[in-house]
This record gives structure tokens, sequence and C-alpha cells, in this order.
């Protein structure tokens, strides 16, 4: 059925677009209903800025609660339960809703719509930035237009049907309910039940605020509701203390004691917090504080000081444990891979291939010098790197079983060294002794150069290459020092 009427108020028009069941409910101050609604544009596409059916969840609304939009009360008040109606408002009527579409949101979303810990009210928040935080509400702020809006009447209750929640009472009987909750929270918490009484305290604040922002700030009025949200912030803190909320604790005292610096239990309050976190110097700072504003808490700060030095003297000593056993861990660990690599040793001039050739000759790559390869036998230590390629070349010329004539004084340098071919009267006693040498069981630096397994090759490549040609005779097998 569809129906068009005007209201007896100018700027609104009705349209039934659904009948309703039943007689007209009665709608007194107290009553709560329960609807859906949809806000529209009044543009040829009709745009849908809010649906309440999207969000999922139906709007209630007190009656004579002092609903900002006062127009949807006047709109619901002529409805029947389980009629559907469009409403056109005009701009008289619609200048408030941004505001009004803001809270919706966040409630429909989870939010608070009542931010009960800053010291100023949704009007003024919004001034300061400029923004609703929503661009279409924004652009309708700036610009306000005639809406559409199509409700859906769900539900009628009158005051004695239903248990009144704080956002449902009037101003009257928000400070009325403040007591009652500050006392159910006080039970609570005595009770150990530290969560349920967050909650009344939270709800006592948030009567206290919605009133609050009707006064003058600074003004009597003001400061005594200021004082009485403090009280109960306070204790709201306490609740919180014992739930090991710290960080909570000093953000909401802090606020509190900006606003007022001599708040003497919000000082005390956030000390206990800044103990608990290891803040010790805060803490000292904030328990100082107290006595100077109340010299009669001197007892309970002694002790309340004596607590922070124990805990921080244990909490050094932890530490101290902690990291003294991550050094020896450290340690063991450095002991551990010297251990697995005893003869490997790094440097930043070495080469990849010398290092290879260190950790195993036999296996060490070749350098091609010309059209020929050098041996492992043949390679110089780096003391005889400066004898010329000449000279290099002719000593190393015999044969693998004979070892060179090293005629040369014990203080001669390596600048100075020659080589000469030895005669066979030396050849021959040198290998003589040599032979002794091995049978009588000499160390590894005067065996044969014959390698008979691949760790007699190991030696015979250290004493190649720790031995100059200068340093031995036939005579005594004994290595000249190097000077």
């Amino acid at each position: 059925m569809e129906d068009t009427m005007i209201l007896g108020l100018e700027g609104i028009k009705k349209t039934i677009l659904h009948g309703g069941t039943g007689v007209k409910p009665k709608f007194i101050t107290g009553t709560k209903v329960t609807f859906h609604f949809r806000t529209q544009l009044c543009n040829d596409e009709r745009t849908v800025i809010d649906d309440s059916k999207k969000a999922g969840m139906p709007m209630e609304m007190v009656i004579g609660n002092m609903f900002k939009l006062d127009v949807w009360e006047t709109l619901l008040m002529s409805m029947h339960i389980g009629e559907v109606a469009e409403f056109w408002c005009d701009v008289i009527h619609t200048g408030l809703y941004p505001i009004v579409a803001k809270s919706l949101r966040r409630i429909a979303v989870g939010k608070d719509p009542v931010d009960w810990h800053i010291h100023t009210c949704g009007m003024a928040n919004m001034f300061a930035y400029h923004s609703l935080g929503y661009d279409d509400l924004d652009e309708l702020q700036k610009e306000p237009q005639p809406l559409y809006f199509v409700m859906e009447l769900l539900k009628v209750q009158q005051p004695s049907e239903y248990d009144r929640e704080s956002w449902a009472l009037n101003d009257e009987e928000r400070l009325k309910a403040v007591p009652v909750l500050h006392g159910q929270g006080n039970k609570l918490f005595k009770q150990g039940r530290y969560e349920d009484a967050t909650l009344k305290y939270k709800e006592a604040i948030m009567c206290i605020k919605n009133v609050q922002t009707k006064e003058k700030a600074w003004e009597a009025p003001w400061l005594r509701l200021e004082k009485m949200a403090n009280t109960l912030t306070l204790n709201y803190c306490q609740c919180l203390l014992r739930m090991e909320e710290y960080y909570e604790v000093i953000e909401h005292t802090s606020d509190i004691i900006n606003q007022h610096p001599g708040a003497m239990k919000a000082f005390y309050l956030r000390g206990k917090a800044h103990m608990e976190v290891w803040n010790e110097a805060e803490a000292r700072d904030d328990f100082m504080r107290v006595l100077d504003l109340d010299p009669g808490m001197k007892k309970t700060i002694k002790k309340d000081l004596a607590v922070l030095k124990m805990r921080m003297e244990l909490k050094n000593e932890e530490d101290r444990l902690k990291y003294k056993g991550m050094f020896a861990k450290m340690a063991r660990e450095q002991e551990s891979l010297e251990l697995e690599n005893p003869d490997q040793e790094f440097s930043e001039e070495t080469s990849p291939e010398t290092t290879l050739e260190k950790q195993n000759p036999e296996e060490a790559p070749l350098e091609e010098t010309g059209e020929e390869q050098t041996s492992p036998e043949q390679i110089n230590s780096p003391q005889e790197e400066v004898v010329s390629q000449e000279e290099t070349s002719t000593a190393l010329s015999s044969s693998d079983h004979e070892i060179p004539e090293q005629a040369t004084t014990p203080d001669v340098t390596p600048e100075e060294t020659t080589t000469e071919e030895a005669t066979p009267e030396e050849l021959d006693a040198e290998q003589t002794f040599l032979e002794q040498s091995t049978s009588e069981g000499t160390s590894a630096e005067h065996t044969t150069p014959e390698p008979t397994c691949p760790e007699q090759a190991d030696q015979d490549l250290v004493s190649l290459e720790e031995t100059s040609p200068a340093q031995t005779t036939p005579e005594n097998s004994t290595p000249v020092d190097e000077s």
C-alpha cells in the first residue's frame, strides 16, 4: 500500500511503502524503539549513505532522551509496528545528521562512540581536526542538503518492559546511576572480579562525560563532574594494575596528571605501574611527588621504595647472570670451532690457492710457468722468492733422489744465498749419512725425498719450504737459524 501525506511539521513529507499492523503504539518518555533505517541523497540515483540492514544491526532509540537528531522521534511516533515508510526531510532537519551518522558507524563496527578518556567532547574534536573521518559525511557537513529516510518500525517497549542501560537514560537519570554503578564496581573489586569491575566503572564514567559535555568547561558544575570522573578513572586503573595492564595505567594516570597536577593518587598509581615495568627513575620520581603532596603517605612510600630497590637488584643480578651465560656460550662455541680446525689459519692476504695448498699439498693446483708446470716439491718458500729464476732452476735440476750441496755459513741472509753443484764425493757422503739417519729413527726433516705415504710427502714439502739450500751441510744436518 502506498500513501503520501504531509505531516503537521514544516519540511517533512511521508510516503507509506508498507502498512503496519495493530493499533498505534503509545509513545511516552522512556519508550524504547527498535527500527531499521536507510539514508539516501535527494538525487536521481538516490545514493545510499547509510543502511542499518547492511550493517547487520537495527537501531535503538529512547523517546525523550534528547537524541541529537530529534526529528527521528517525530518520524517514528507517526508509525505502526511493522510499517515501512519513506520520509523526505528538508535541510532544517538534517543539519546534524553527519555527526549522528559518525557515531552510528562506529557502533556498527564495534567501536565506542564516546572516547571517554579524552577530556573534550565530540563536537570539539570535530572542529579541532576539521574532519569526521568519512569523506561523504565531510562533504555533507560542508554543504547540508535534504535527505530521504526510509524507516521500518520493528518493536516498541515501554519503560517498565526492559532494563534501561546508561545510554538510554536522560541526564538526571545518568547522574543518579553514577553512585549505583560506583558501588557495584567497588563490590566486584573486593571480590577479585576486576574485569567486571572495570565495566561498571567505565559505564559510570560514560554517564558523567555525557552530562559534562553540556556544561561550560572549568566552571563549578563542570569541575564537580570532572572530580567524580577522575575518582572513577583511578578506581578503573586500580583494576588494571591487578590485571597487569601497566602501560594502560600509565596512560590514564598521565592524562589526569596533565589536567590536574595535584592528583596525589594518580602519581601513586603511576609510580606502582612504573615499578612493575622496571622504570626505576620514573617510579622513584612519582613516589617522591606523592610525599610532597601528602606527607602522611611516608610509611607507605618507604615500603614501596624498599620493594623497588629489591626488585631492581634482583633484575640487575638476573641480567648479569644472563649475559654471563651468553658470553660463556659464545666462548665455548668459538673454542669448539678452533678444535675442529686447529691447523687452519685465515689471513686477508692469503689467496684461495695458497690455503688449499697448505691444507693438502698433493691436491693444490699447479702454477704454469711458460710451457712447464712446477711440481709441489719445487715451490719456493716466501723467503726464497728473491732468488733469481735461473738460480732456482739450477738448484732444482737434480734428480728427485738427490739433495744438492748447500755450502753457506749460518749468518748468510736469504738475499746473499747462492747455489753450487755438489761433487760426486759429497753426494756419496750425504747419501750414506741419510741412510744411517733413517735407520736410527731421525725426524721427518732428514728423511729421503722418496715418499712412501702421503704423510711423508707432506713432511718433505714442509722440509723443502722451511729449509733453504744453504741451511744443511753433509757433515751436519742441523738446520741453520735464520737471522
